[in-house]
This record gives structure tokens, sequence and C-alpha cells, in this order.
């Protein structure tokens, strides 16, 4: 064979300029996005929160209310079901707590809506619970949409998008189920039949791709959610000559409708200074909290919104809107920070061990065996 014969049966790979290019531009940016959707789902434990919170946060809603229930939802509320339904029409809405005016049909849906509560707050079968938490707030947001706070409004948005995530694989009923099946016995035959199927296997990481890719674009909604809820509140208040002047917080606590503990709105009113700085303060966190996002600055402000939003529960009587801001808060903290409390409180709940010294004057003495050889060095000495 010739040398050009022998060049030109060499394969195409070994000419050079032929090696197989990076993928770069718009086409590698695509590709990374995607992956960074599929491959696996992230703030699993931040959606746990998420679920844990608003589940607990609605429920004790309710158990507060249970006395006003008839009040508020029931036949006998100045929002009439008729009313209720004449708005359903403009607005489209619905809510099964009108299906019927009868007491007793109110107050079974009641204790459904706190079964359920409690239920996807303890993440027994979340898929369904959320599905059914969800309903169950819009039900009731909707029956009295004029009789409640803000704190509400943010709850359905909320539990709207939770019903897309995996809220209930960490610190749940269901993520215990899971790891008890996976330190259980043998596996069963339908078990068996599902590993060696390839095409239930196909169905499964198509299952798992499309659950990934819906919980990791839940919780980036959820982010953007309240980012926008921030930015726009910040923006409003700029343009409010009560907030330029530093004066918007003053008028707030003065307020009959926001002063449940007079005597304390009337203590801080009395420091001008202190409720100018906190004004000017609420307005430059609330604006600079969505680019502070990917910076350590977003820890700083986050404990800045926890003081903010405890004030206002107290001080303005707003505890449920407080409540639903702070758990909505939770989903900018990494899952290792959880995951360090999660540590924290195991330890705190079964007890610290014994200090060193303590565990050795209580500890029995052990028996060390005679060393070979022993007798006869003891009889040369």
């Amino acid at each position: 064979m010739t040398t050009d014969q022998a060049a030109a049966a060499a394969p195409a790979t070994s000419r050079p300029g032929t090696a197989a290019r990076p993928v770069r531009g718009l086409p590698a940016l695509l590709e990374r996005l995607f992956t960074a959707l599929t491959a696996r789902p992230v703030s699993l434990y931040a959606a746990s929160v998420l679920r844990i919170g608003y589940g607990l946060c609605y429920l004790a809603f309710l158990l507060r209310e249970f006395t006003h229930r008839d009040q508020i939802w029931g036949p006998d509320s100045p929002w009439t079901p008729a009313l209720a339904k004449e708005l359903f029409q403009q607005t489209g809405w619905f809510s099964f707590l009108t299906v019927s005016d009868s007491m007793l049909y109110f107050n079974a849906c009641y204790v459904f809506a706190l079964v359920v509560c409690a239920l996807f707050l303890l993440g027994w079968r979340t898929r369904l619970t959320s599905v059914l938490f969800a309903m169950v707030v819009a039900a009731f947001h909707a029956r009295a949409i004029f009789m409640t706070d803000g704190g509400d409004n943010l709850i359905l948005l909320m539990a709207l998008y939770l019903t897309c995530t995996a809220c209930g694989r960490r610190w749940s009923l269901d993520a215990r189920r899971t790891a008890r099946r996976e330190r259980g016995g043998p596996p069963s035959h339908w078990t068996l039949w599902q590993a060696s199927s390839d095409l239930w296997s196909q169905f499964g990481a198509a299952r798992g791709t499309l659950v990934t890719a819906l919980h990791n674009c839940a919780m980036l909604v959820i982010a953007a959610q309240v980012c926008l809820l921030y930015g726009s509140a910040g923006l409003y208040k700029v343009q409010g000559v009560s907030w330029q002047n530093g004066t918007a917080l003053h008028y707030v606590m003065n307020l009959d409708l926001f002063r449940p503990w007079p005597a304390l709105s009337a203590l801080v009113d009395s420091h001008p200074l202190f409720v100018a700085v906190a004004g000017y303060a609420t307005v430059l966190i609330q604006v600079a909290f969505p680019f502070a996002l990917f910076s350590r600055l977003k820890y700083v402000l986050l404990v800045m919104l926890l003081g903010m939003h405890l004030g206002i529960a107290v001080l303005m009587g707003l505890p449920m809107f407080s409540g639903a801001m702070l758990i909505a808060d939770a989903a900018f903290l990494p899952d290792r920070f959880y995951l360090a409390v999660g540590q924290y409180c195991r330890r705190a709940f079964r007890g610290r061990p014994d200090s060193p010294a303590k565990g050795a004057a209580s500890a029995p003495s052990a028996v060390v065996p005679p060393r070979p050889g022993g007798a006869e060095l003891a009889g040369r000495r």
C-alpha cells in the first residue's frame, strides 16, 4: 500500500480539524437550562417548609375563627350565599360552601377543611392533599373575599403553586413511608416486574423527568412571585408622599383599625426618628430584595424582613399576613440550612450526650487480658 492509499484509508477522525467541537451559543444555553430543570429537584426542604408553614397557618386561621365561622363563611354571614353567587357570575369563581344553605352542610365542610389542612401539614398522600388544600383555600377565599385581610391572597397563590411541587419528599409522612419501604423486606413480584420491564422503566424515567421539571418550574414561579410582590410594594411606596417624607408609619399606627395594642403603638410613635428610619428602611429593603437574590446580601435582607413582618404582626395586628410572608421568605434559604436545623433539633430532642469526664466516671472498668509472658517478667522483677 502506497502512502497516498494509506492516507485515504485512514479514518476521518484522525485528520486535523475534524474533531467534534463543543456546542456553544444559544443551543448550549438551552441544553444547560434543560439539564438544570430536569436533572434533579431543587429546594426540596424549602418546599416542605412551605407545605408545613402554609398548612399550619391556615389550620390555625380556621381554628381561631371557629367560633365566628358562621358569621364569616356560613349561611348567616352578612355576605350572604346569594351575594356570593352573584359575584361568582361576574368573576367566574366557585365555592363549594355555597352549594347548600344548610348549617349541617357548612359544618361538615368546615370539619373537612380542618382535616385537609392537618393532613397537608403532616404530608400524608401529598399529591392528593395538596390539591384538596388548594381547593379548600380557594373555596373559603371566594366565599368571603371581602371579610379577611391580604394574607389569604398570598396563601391562595402559594397553595396553587404547591400542587406542582414535590413538597412531600422531605419531613412528611410520605417520606417516612418511603424510607420504611426501602428498609423493608424482599421486594414483591410486582416490584420485580416493574424493575425488569423495559417499558415500565422508560415510563418511570419519563415520569421522574416530568415531575422534576414541574417541581423546579413551580419553585421558580414561587420565587418570582415573592420578588414581584416585594418589588411592586416598594415601588408603590416610593410614589407616596407620606413614604417620601417618612411619616407613613406614623399615620398607620394612629388608625384604630391597625392598633391592637394602643399603648404599644403610642410608645413606638413617640420616637419619630425611629419611625422615619423604619419607613425608609422598609422601602429600601423591598426594592433591593429582588436584586440581591444571587448574593450573600440576601441573608441580611431576610433577617431584616423577619423583623419587619414581626413588627407588622404585633403592631398592626396582622398575624396571618405576616405569617404568610415569612413562610414565603423561607423559599430562599438553601437546603443545607434546613439540614443543619434538622440535625440541631434531633440532637436537642434526643438530649445531649454526657461529657467525657462523666462518661469515664460512670463507665465500668474494662477487663484487660493478661499479657503473654507477664508472669515470668514479674518473677524476674
